[in-house]
């Protein structure tokens, strides 16, 4: 290979943005001509890294938009700690067929068993499949809702929120909500049915919810 032809490929390269395929070029030539590799092994291989490169980056920009507090990771969470969560329930739900099929999930338990953690990890299943996911605390959210409902922009905070394919919202119920926060929270979760994928965690049980709502009627509606 001459010097002109080394050159423009590095530059073709760098105009197509195969900035991997560039880093590992000359390495990869240089054993190529070593083991005698085949162009098509050659390729194969410098195709394979870029590929790998961009999907990790992909995945490194779509947890940075989750928001995750923290990382979980579902190989983690001590299931013989926790033997009241069936584990066969959560490794289905990691297979993420219920964003496929746009169903939420309820997490309800005490505090520490386990829900946030669950949550989260579910979540990053999804993100490592290419699913757009955001978490969110409760009261963050209801007050980025309820800002938005006074400036008269909560349609286009809803369809912002919309935008991802799974929704967490954690710790409902922890602090109960006033009326709007109530009316905000109804209109996101009633307009993601059926058309994305919500996870909620709760210390309170199904009957506590009229409560935490202030509006059995709302929290009833919501339920179902």
């Amino acid at each position: 290979m001459n010097n002109f032809t080394y050159e423009k490929l590095h530059n073709n390269l760098q105009y197509l943005k195969l900035n991997t395929i560039e880093e590992l070029l000359d390495n990869c030539l240089e054993i190529a001509a070593r083991d005698s590799k085949t162009t098509m092994e050659v390729l194969d291989y410098l195709f394979e890294q870029e590929k790998k490169h961009r999907e990790a980056a992909a995945i490194e920009r779509r947890m940075k938009s989750a928001g995750f507090p923290v990382k979980k990771m579902l190989e983690e969470f001590d299931f013989e700690f926790q033997s009241s969560i069936n584990k066969k329930v959560i490794e289905d739900l990691a297979t993420l067929r219920f964003v496929h099929n746009a169903e939420n999930i309820v997490l309800l338990g005490p505090p520490g068993v386990g829900k946030s953690h669950l949550a989260i990890a579910l979540g990053i299943e999804a993100v490592k499949a290419g699913i757009s996911v955001h978490f969110t605390n409760t009261g963050n959210l209801i007050e980025r809702l309820k800002i938005a409902n006074r400036e008269g922009i909560l349609e286009k905070k809803i369809r912002d929120l919309m935008k991802f394919k799974v929704l967490i919202i954690d710790e409902i119920g922890y602090l109960p909500f006033d009326d709007e926060g109530a009316h905000c929270l109804f209109q996101l979760i009633s307009r993601r049915y059926e058309k994305s994928s919500t996870i909620l965690t709760s210390n309170k049980s199904y009957g506590e919810w009229g409560e935490i709502f202030k509006d059995h009627v709302i929290a009833a509606a919501l339920l179902d």
